[in-house]
C-alpha cells in the first residue's frame, strides 16, 4: 500500500499483447521520485495512450486495435477516478471513428475528447456526458495525401492532436503527409472546422507529437522519421506556426537507427525533451526566452530500451521514463538550472509501457 505522504497519482498505459494487464496505477514520492503500485485496471486491449480530463473525475484511454484494410475497429473507453486511491472504474467504450487510435486528448473545458487514428488517417471528436461517459463521436475528419517515405508515407498517419493554450484550435501532427493542420474546435456542435494552410514539415520528417510551451506563443514538434526536433512560432488568432528552427534529436556519431517518440516542455518554459528510440534516451535542449529557438543540451540513456513516452512531474522536479522494450518506467532528477537529467535510481517494472500521465495532488 502507498504511504499517506505520496502526492501524485501516475497512471501508465501499455500494450497488452504480453504480459501487461492494462492501465496500471502508481503513487509518486515526491521527495524521492519512487514510484508504488496502486492497482492495474484490466478488460481494455492496448490502452496505450491516456488523457485525465480537466477535473481530474475521469481518464481516457485509445485501444490501440484495428487493421489498416479492415473495417474501424479502435475504440475510446470512459473510466471513472476514485478521489482517495486512484483507481479506475470502467464507465464505457465508443468507437474511435478509425483503425490504431494511438493519441487522444481532452479540451480545456472538459466536453470532448479528440483522438487520433493512425492506421487510417483519421480524426474523431467524441462528446463527453455529465457523467463522464461518452457520447457517439460527433465528427470525423479523414486525412489524405502522401510523402516520400516509400514505407510509411503511403497515405495518411494522424499521430497526435493536441488543444492550444486558448483552446480555440487543435493541432493534428500526421506522419504520413508531413503536416500539422490546425481545426478550429467548434464545441456548440462538436465539430473540427479546418484553417488553412497547415504547417508543412520538410519532406520526410513524419511529425509525430507536439507541445506547447507555458507562454503559448511557441510549440515543439517532434519529428519520428527524420529525427529532429522544430521550434515553432505560434499564431494563436489563426492557429498558424511559423519555423524558427530544426534541431537534431541524435548525436553527430550515431549512425544507428532510430526514431524519436514523444516531446515534453518543462513546466518552467526553458527546456524542452525529446525521446529517442534506438539510441534509447532523452534529448535535452535549451529554449531562448527572446526567440522560442532551440538550441541542444544533450543527451541522457533511459536505461532501458524503445523509451516510448514519458513525463515530467507537476512540480518540474521529475522525468518519468517509460522504455517499452525493457517493461521498466524510470525516474531522473532535473536539474532546474541546465536542464539535464541524473538518474534517481528508483525504477519501476510495468510490462510493455507506453505513456505516463500525472493526477496531481489536489493543493
Amino acid at each position: 500500500m502507498a504511504s499517506p505522504n505520496f502526492q501524485h497519482t501516475v497512471y501508465i498505459g501499455t500494450y497488452t499483447s504480453g504480459e501487461g494487464e492494462g492501465i496500471y496505477v502508481y503513487r509518486m514520492d515526491p521527495d524521492t521520485g519512487a514510484l508504488s503500485l496502486s492497482s492495474a485496471t484490466g478488460g481494455i486491449k492496448n490502452p496505450s495512450f491516456l488523457a485525465v480530463a480537466p477535473g481530474r473525475r475521469h481518464l481516457y484511454a485509445v485501444s490501440e486495435i484495428g487493421d489498416v484494410q479492415g473495417p474501424p475497429q479502435g475504440r475510446v473507453s470512459a473510466f471513472a477516478i476514485d478521489a482517495k486511491t486512484g483507481g479506475l472504474t470502467l464507465l464505457n467504450h465508443q468507437p474511435s471513428q478509425g483503425n490504431g487510435p494511438c493519441h487522444l486528448s481532452v479540451d480545456a473545458t472538459g466536453r470532448y475528447v479528440l483522438v487520433a487514428n493512425y492506421q487510417s488517417g483519421s480524426l474523431g471528436m467524441l462528446p463527453i456526458q455529465p457523467d463522464g461517459r461518452l457520447g457517439p463521436a460527433t465528427e470525423f475528419v479523414q486525412h489524405s495525401g502522401s510523402s516520400v517515405d516509400p514505407d510509411r508515407q503511403r497515405g495518411p498517419h494522424a499521430h497526435s492532436i493536441t488543444p492550444d493554450p486558448t483552446n480555440r484550435y487543435a493541432l493534428a501532427a500526421d506522419l504520413g503527409i508531413d503536416q500539422v493542420l490546425a481545426y478550429r474546435l467548434d464545441l456548440s456542435t462538436g465539430r473540427l472546422v479546418a484553417t488553412d494552410p497547415p504547417y508543412h514539415a520538410d519532406p520526410g520528417a513524419g511529425p509525430r507529437h507536439l507541445d506547447f510551451h507555458p507562454n503559448g506563443r511557441y510549440a515543439y514538434l517532434i519529428n519520428e522519421l527524420d529525427s529532429t526536433v522544430t521550434a515553432l512560432a505560434y499564431d494563436a488568432a489563426a492557429g498558424a506556426l511559423t519555423e524558427i528552427n530544426t534541431v537534431p534529436a541524435l548525436p553527430d556519431d550515431f549512425d544507428g537507427l532510430s526514431h524519436t517518440a514523444d516531446i515534453h516542455v518543462s513546466p518552467s518554459g526553458r527546456f524542452v525533451y525529446g525521446s529517442n528510440r534506438g539510441h534509447d534516451s532523452i534529448v535535452i535542449y535549451e529554449i531562448d526566452p527572446d526567440t522560442g529557438g532551440i538550441a541542444l543540451v544533450g543527451h541522457q540513456p533511459t536505461e532501458g530500451k524503445t523509451p516510448r513516452n514519458f513525463a515530467i512531474d507537476p512540480s518540474g522536479k521529475f522525468l518519468l521514463a517509460a522504455n517499452q522494450h525493457s517493461d521498466t518506467v524510470v525516474t531522473f532528477r532535473i536539474d532546474p538550472d541546465t536542464g539535464t537529467l541524473a538518474p534517481a535510481r528508483q525504477v519501476a517494472h510495468v510490462p510493455s509501457p507506453v505513456c505516463v500521465r500525472f493526477l496531481a495532488a489536489a493543493r
